[in-house]
């Protein structure tokens, strides 16, 4: 294990590039220092991380954690275990990220899952005995590789469905099992109970069951074994750090989002501390670019039905454009690249056939958006520069069980008008961190919300400011690795 210089982090543990099991992936990611907490926290915040991370450390000893999931890049999970792994690794703590292989078939299983535990039929398809096959045939070589990893003693978080079938192996080699679930619903319906009912008899030995929400807990469980953490936000990544307005537009008229002429160079800065450039350019479904002075209203997430990117557009077209004006964007990833979304390409079609179906006049104020993911890091900064640069940032999700996006936007001091639903509720305070939409169907108080924001600049720039201190004091990653440090010490109890 790396020794700690300083007080007590360190920079380095450097680790290259991924390493290719025949069935799982080990995600390279290198340390952070946790210092660098210092800059946005109170001494009292600062002093409680490094009295955590010590703790968690001296406590580990010689094991290791173990995080599993199906995804390296393209969603918030990914993104969290990039940030919190490399903090642990910061505080001297042996984590890992590994990343399991899965067939079409039971990518399919698994978002069909997805979706009926937020309480939604998916694709409509059936969780029974065939599933039940594909799902374990998928995860069995796995489970085996993984099993030969994992030493006694050491803990292993599991990352939603995907990962939950991997339970029983792991606790038969004498490991911790934490199942890690990050999405849910309030008030189970027949869709979310035939998930449960799915995913339970893989869960039942598992050692702590870890929600975003209370209510998101399954009340089948042990509620001694329920824990509940909310997800977070890193504020030093390419997603978060502050940009300068030379810079913002620089980087969006490089990726080809706003037309003009960029006065500053198109760069940011990498988690190593070297300097990487904008150099790919989007995929943009437009009739025109916005010009630098054009206001724009922003929704970025996947493309998925769930996000609901066609309710957004009608809402925007209907009773936003008309009066006011602006832009809408609504930004995703290249559907191809996020590997455990097999329905990206088709929510981005429909989406597409809605746009070509408005008239002139109103096609010319929405602009469909697929970032670039070769680089994680240039499409982080990319979208960075487009949440500062949105005047009204929106998340009108239908399910969510944390809205990552209306975190980082609210970290930026942006207005958020967003769906009163799931861990969106935790995030935002009604009238002062933003407004929360009662029913994320009802297109016009969708439209209502944000036309109040682009009429009164005033109380949207006070509810921005009031975003960003309610995310320094809840959302950051540093409340995220104390509620982590507690768990492990939860699990030696």
């Amino acid at each position: 294990m790396m020794e700690p210089r300083g007080l007590p982090f360190s920079e380095g543990w450097p680790v290259g590039v991924a390493v290719y099991h025949p069935h799982l992936v080990e995600v390279p990611v290198t340390a952070v220092s946790p210092g660098l907490f210092k800059q946005v926290l109170s001494p009292s915040a600062f002093r409680d991380l490094v009295a955590a991370l010590v703790g968690a450390r001296s406590r580990l000893g010689q094991r290791v954690v173990w995080n599993v999931n199906s995804t390296s890049r393209g969603g918030g999970v990914a993104e969290m275990l990039q940030s919190l792994i490399a903090y642990a690794r910061g505080a001297g703590i042996d984590i890992r990220w590994l990343v399991i292989q899965g067939n079409p078939e039971f990518f399919r299983v698994t978002k069909r899952i997805h979706n009926q535990i937020q309480g939604f039929p998916g694709d409509g398809g059936e969780l029974g005995d065939r599933e039940h096959d594909a799902y374990e045939q998928s995860l069995l070589d796995s489970g085996r590789e993984l099993k030969g990893m994992v030493r006694p003693g050491d803990i292993v978080l599991l990352h939603d469905p995907q990962t939950a079938g991997l339970a029983p192996e792991l606790k038969e080699a004498g490991a911790r099992v934490v199942w890690r679930c990050h999405v849910g619903i309030d008030s189970p319906n027949e869709w979310a109970l035939k998930a449960w009912e799915f995913l339970g008899p893989y869960l039942q030995d598992a050692d702590v069951y870890v929600f975003s929400r209370s209510t998101f807990a399954w009340k089948a469980l042990d509620p001694a074994k329920i824990a509940i953490i909310p997800p977070s936000i890193d504020p030093f990544t390419p997603k978060n750090n502050v940009l300068t307005q030379a810079r913002i537009a620089a980087i969006l008229i490089q990726a080809g989002l706003l037309n003009g002429y960029a006065a500053a160079t198109p760069y940011y800065v990498r988690p190593t501390g070297t300097i990487g450039l904008v150099e790919r350019r989007a995929e943009i479904l437009e009739v025109a670019t916005p010009r630098p002075y054009e206001r724009l209203v922003v929704q970025v997430s996947r493309w998925d039905r769930l996000k609901d990117p066609l309710g957004v557009l009608n809402g925007f077209v209907n009773h936003v454009a008309r009066e006011h004006g602006a832009h809408l964007v609504l930004a995703g990833p290249e559907v191809g690249a996020v590997a455990d979304d097999p329905e990206g390409a088709v929510v981005l079609d429909e989406v597409t056939q809605a746009w070509r179906a408005l008239p002139e006049s109103e096609r010319e104020r929405v602009h469909l958006v697929c970032l670039p993911m070769q680089d994680a890091e240039e499409n982080a900064v990319i979208v960075n520069a487009l949440q500062r640069r949105a005047e009204v940032v929106v998340q009108k999700s239908l399910a969510e069980g944390f809205g990552l996006t209306v975190s980082e936007a609210m970290w930026k001091g942006r207005p958020v008008v967003a769906s009163r639903i799931g861990g969106i509720q935790d995030q935002v305070e009604q009238d002062k961190t933003g407004l929360l939409l009662n029913d994320p169907t009802d297109l016009q108080e969708f439209g209502a919300a944000v036309s109040h924001l682009l009429i009164d600049a005033d109380r949207a720039n006070q509810m921005g400011a009031a975003a960003e201190e309610h995310v320094r004091e809840n959302f950051l990653n540093d409340r995220h690795l104390k509620q982590y440090a507690d768990l492990l010490g939860r699990l030696d109890r």
